[in-house]
């Protein structure tokens, strides 16, 4: 994928965002850190502490008879990692609105792409130049820059 210089690179997930610029070119990319950001989200485990409601029916018998959770569990950890991403475009927005970039290349999981994607205001996606479903978080910038190099 092409790059141009200036360009804005965000490499993010449902925990940490990373935003950069490219100082490079086209040709040879230099990602330079502008923003950095990690959210303590710990396992739903963790952050549940009830189990989901039951039910149960005082009939005896029968073929409707049931009993069970008629409650779904809430992934309270899935539920942060959203919002997450509900803030990163929150950010990418008022940074559009403000002029920072011009083109703008977005680096992350498939999950939260999508989510991401649900709250992209219109100035973000007008200057929105490509988007890579990839997690990246983890990797060192030389890996970032060059799979973003690699990317079509």
């Amino acid at each position: 994928m092409r790059v141009s210089h200036n360009a804005f690179v965000v490499v993010a997930d449902g925990r940490k965002m990373m935003f950069f610029r490219n100082e490079g070119d086209a040709e040879h990319l230099n990602l330079q850190i502008e923003k950095k950001r990690v959210d303590q989200n710990p396992s739903d485990l963790d952050q549940s502490t009830d189990q989901a409601g039951r039910a149960s029916s005082t009939r005896t018998g029968g073929a409707n008879w049931s009993s069970g959770s008629n409650v779904e569990e809430t992934d309270f950890h899935q539920q942060e990692e959203d919002r997450f991403a509900a803030e990163t475009a929150q950010l990418l927005k008022e940074r559009a609105l403000r002029g920072e970039f011009e083109s703008l290349i977005i680096v992350a999981p498939p999950r939260t792409l999508g989510e991401l994607r649900k709250h992209y205001h219109k100035e973000v996606s007008d200057r929105l130049a490509g988007e890579i479903d990839k997690d990246l978080t983890k990797h060192p910038v030389s890996e970032i820059e060059a799979l973003i190099s690699a990317a079509e």
